[in-house]
């Protein structure tokens, strides 16, 4: 019948467990690492841009000709695939065809991982005022990629395939190197191959880059000057996330602090003062000392 005497109830053991706690003193608990930060690379491509600018009539009118032809950027991937571009105004008032080509495709592509840009220009051919029979420049094909992934070196990249002719007159080009060429009675065109830059989160592939100076036959009827860029691709990386270092929460002290409220509610109930918690706790971080004690004494008798 008095079995039960000396049971502790179970509100006041779990006091007396959060009491201990308290004596013996916090522990710290450690939160995940996680990532933060981090976003969408960005990316961009052209086949066309012209930066030029075009006097007529001995230079009393001066027209800009700026021109692109499928420039796309990204975040939001995108692509074009227009083959031509014509500009109306600069040709006596009449529409003027600055290029014309068989595969003319721009495509830019960004997530958080990784950023591409492309370009790709086939069968091409660029035309600038004053010449109406004879091309800028004429290429097979040039193709210009930039890619960044998060983590890694850029990689930029453009090749030329096949011939290129520049005022009427087939050409050879040094890959990353100047070509210049010279028209009597024409003008004068300076070419880049190749143009590539890194760095280290950043690309840019640019195919071909002319530097236009034509002035046909030195009539002064239509004077061309400025550059003209064709397949152009760059790229950005996304922002690699972020690793925090761990962090720690003194989980213990605050189960613990619980621990002696719910028994000071329960030693209220009956009857006993709020310093009894306190009391509990000692004794049980004492039986937990005695009981090492008396094991290590056993151990020592015995040997």
């Amino acid at each position: 019948m008095n079995s039960n005497a000396f049971r502790m109830p179970a509100r006041r053991c779990a006091a007396a467990t959060a009491a201990a706690a308290l004596v013996a003193g916090p522990v710290l608990l450690a939160a995940p690492a996680h990532a933060t930060g981090g976003g969408e690379g960005r990316a961009g491509a052209v086949v066309l841009r012209t930066g030029l600018g075009v006097s007529l009539l001995d230079k009393t009118v001066d027209v800009p000709l700026k021109a692109t032809l499928n420039e796309v950027q990204a975040p939001a991937s995108a692509e074009k695939t227009a083959l031509s571009v014509r500009l109306d105004g600069v040709d006596r008032g009449r529409p003027f065809q600055v290029l014309r080509a068989d595969v003319a495709t721009a495509k830019a592509t960004a997530d958080r991982q990784r950023a591409e840009g492309y370009s790709n220009l086939a069968h091409a051919r660029v035309h600038v005022p004053g010449l109406p029979l004879l091309s800028l420049v004429e290429v097979e094909q040039v193709t210009s990629k930039a890619v960044c992934e998060a983590g890694k070196q850029p990689v930029a990249e453009s090749n030329l395939l096949g011939r290129v002719s520049v005022l009427g007159e087939r050409t050879t080009l040094t890959t990353g190197g100047t070509t210049r060429v010279e028209v009597p009675g024409v003008g004068e065109v300076t070419l880049d191959l190749s143009k590539t830059r890194t760095t280290s989160r950043t690309a840019a592939a640019t195919a071909l880059e002319l530097k236009v100076s034509v002035n046909p036959l030195k009539l002064n009827v239509a004077e061309v000057g400025g550059t003209v860029t064709l397949a152009e691709a760059t790229c950005e990386a996304p922002e690699a996330p972020v690793e925090q270092e761990p962090s720690t929460v003194p989980g213990s002290v605050v189960e613990a602090q619980s621990g002696a409220e719910e028994a000071k509610e329960d030693l209220a109930a009956t009857g006993g003062s709020g310093a009894t918690s306190y009391v509990v706790g000692g004794a049980a971080l004492l039986l937990a000392v005695g009981g090492g004690a008396m094991v290590l004494a056993r151990v020592r008798a015995r040997d």
